[in-house]
């Protein structure tokens, strides 16, 4: 029996620690040590940020880039113009009426419980 009380004491001790003289000091001055961290870490990401920013807006007007968008929209459009003419005109609701919007739908439905599912599972 006197084991057992010993014990109890034991854990007793061991599960209330001690408190320090300067606990209130030692925690203000952690504290005070991550907020200068975060604000370095801030000004470092948002001039790294708006440097990026900047190079990346010059390397697009260096290379022409919204020309160049202009040339490819305008491409493809001819494109899709050549291929309309050239593919024959099918009845979409002939092809979706012989059991394939079933099948579309089915598909469809199923990414949605994907997306659904991961959704939650990253709430949770």
């Amino acid at each position: 029996m006197a084991e057992f009380d010993f014990e109890r004491r034991l854990e007793r001790l061991f599960a209330e620690a001690p408190d320090f003289a300067d606990a209130q000091a030692f925690a203000e001055r952690l504290e005070r040590r991550l907020d200068r961290g975060w604000t370095a870490r801030r000004w470092l990401i948002g001039t790294a940020g708006l440097a990026g920013g900047v190079i990346g807006a010059s390397q697009l007007m260096l290379f022409n880039v919204f020309q160049r968008v202009e040339s490819a929209e305008q491409s493809a459009r001819a494109l899709s113009l050549g291929l309309a003419r050239a593919t024959p005109s099918s009845d979409m609701l002939s092809v979706l009426s012989g059991g394939y919007g079933v099948w579309i739908a089915g598909g469809l439905a199923v990414v949605a419980m994907g997306f659904a599912i991961s959704r939650v599972i990253e709430e949770i």
